[in-house]
């Protein structure tokens, strides 16, 4: 079975980027794939990579299952028009697979999506997301989200209302285990 890590979300439960990484989640599990997820609420939890209270054992759950990925979904919300430090840390943390046989997300495809109030700061946070993406030798899938949110985003229960959007996100899911294993 492929395997998934899905990385995003900020410190508040059920935040807009929360929910929008969950329509790309379920789109890789309905084409076959098990999704792992690491919230906002986990990566909280997470000490500064490096800076006081960090440990070989910080972390190491969503390492392993990174290490162990065949594909990464990864969502911020943008901050400042750059992605926020929640994730950005979180991030950081693949650093412990600089000196593994597969080092970073080398051979992994990543599907990106990055969520904001204005237009301006998702595209900014989308290209900021594919910069470290190359930089951690990851392969960017061909379409990226950058998604405006507002109030109005969602419904009363919490679905996404924006069909061209939900396709989107669909098809990021979809290209992310597609290419699963291709690469290498």
């Amino acid at each position: 079975m492929i395997r998934i890590v899905a990385l995003g979300g900020t410190p508040r439960i059920g935040s807009s980027t929360e929910k929008i990484l969950a329509v790309a989640s379920a789109a890789a599990e309905a084409a076959g794939a098990s999704v792992l997820h690491f919230d906002g609420e986990y990566m909280s939890s997470l000490p500064f990579y490096g800076g006081p209270g960090h440990s070989k054992e910080a972390g190491e759950d969503m390492v392993a299952a990174v290490r162990a990925a065949d594909g990464i979904l990864i969502a911020s919300p943008g901050y400042h028009g750059s992605i926020s430090g929640l994730v950005k840390n979180a991030l950081d943390y693949i650093e412990d697979l600089s000196t593994d046989e597969r080092p970073y997300l080398h051979g992994r495809p990543v599907g990106l999506i990055a969520t904001s109030f204005g237009h301006q700061a998702a595209m900014s946070t989308l290209l900021t997301l594919r910069t470290i993406t190359h930089a951690l030798r990851g392969w960017p899938t061909p379409v990226g989200a950058a998604i405006r949110t507002t109030t109005a985003t969602f419904d009363e229960a919490g679905n996404l209302r924006d069909v061209k959007a939900r396709a989107q996100l669909e098809l990021i899911g979809n290209q992310v285990v597609s290419a699963a294993g291709k690469f290498g």
